[in-house]
């Protein structure tokens, strides 16, 4: 049970983190707008490199790119709490009942993932060669987040061990 516990707690951690991730990105629209917005205009890469091209300098754009993430990150926080809920329900079924309860949550931590590598890592940080900024360069946290979730859904998918 105790295994069941953790997997159950860490589903409902990453879909709390999402909350606020979602609550900060609609109170406080502004900030990360900014960030997404300097990343795909490229200004702060390094001067004259050849892959200036790829700039988009196009609010309309900026916005479309925002709005997509937060959408990303809201139906990643949804998942996440109703896989976790799901979980949670399933707690003392059997082991079959139990791990297929674990589907909406292996969803929601492989959609978390997907975005981190996806959206931040490959096409912020090197299509738009956000590596090569100072300033906005969100990198390390995508980095840090793709581990965390990563740890976490390794962990859910373990099959608990048949202790009877």
């Amino acid at each position: 049970m105790t295994l069941r516990i953790a997997k159950v707690a860490l589903v409902f951690a990453v879909a709390f983190f999402y909350s606020l991730v979602v609550l900060n990105n609609m109170t406080d629209y502004d900030s990360n707008y900014q960030f997404v917005r300097h990343v795909l205009m490229m200004e702060s890469t390094f001067p004259g490199n050849r892959g200036i091209w790829r700039a988009i300098n196009s609010p309309k754009w900026h916005t479309v790119f925002y709005l997509s993430i937060i959408a990303w990150e809201t139906v990643t926080m949804i998942l996440c709490w109703l896989g976790g809920f799901l979980m949670a329900g399933a707690m003392r079924e059997g082991q079959t009942v139990f791990h297929q309860s674990k589907r909406v949550a292996i969803s929601a931590l492989t959609l978390s993932l997907l975005m981190w590598f996806v959206v931040f890592l490959s096409v912020g940080g090197e299509w738009f060669l956000m590596w090569q900024s100072k300033l906005w360069n969100g990198q390390d946290a995508a980095f840090r987040m793709f581990t965390v979730v990563g740890i976490i859904l390794l962990f859910v998918v373990q099959p608990e061990p048949n202790l009877q």
